[in-house]
């Protein structure tokens, strides 16, 4: 059974920087959306970021709190999505899930998280 593992979370100073990947591991992968959410203490979960491949490439979309600052890749070959996070602000100190979008168009495999803190 396919399952998603997400790794690269960490403490980091304000402005700082980290890169999380999520690897699909177990079985055939072939997903062609995924996505990043992220769920802090206290609030709901949100979305953070989404690539969809497409015939002529991929596409990403992202919220607006992290646009600019955060991108989302994805490298096939490997089974793997990462999410490249720059000036790193207190307010995206969070618990990062990747997520995998069935055919049916929902968010049905998720990973276990992983912790993200931004100290200011």
């Amino acid at each position: 059974q396919v399952q998603l593992v997400e790794s690269g979370g960490g403490l980091v100073q304000t402005g700082g920087s980290l890169r999380l990947s999520c690897v699909a591991s177990g079985g055939t992968f072939s997903r062609n959306s995924m996505g990043w959410f992220r769920q802090a203490p206290g609030k709901e979960r949100e979305f953070v970021a989404t690539i969809d491949i497409t015939w002529s490439g991929s596409l990403t979309h992202y919220a607006d709190s992290v646009k600019g600052r955060f991108t989302m890749s994805r490298d096939g070959a490997k089974n793997t999505v990462f999410l490249q996070m720059n000036s790193l602000k207190p307010e995206d100190t969070a618990v990062y899930y990747c997520a995998a979008k069935s055919s049916a168009g929902q968010y049905d495999l998720w990973g276990q998280g992983t912790q993200v803190t931004v100290s200011s």
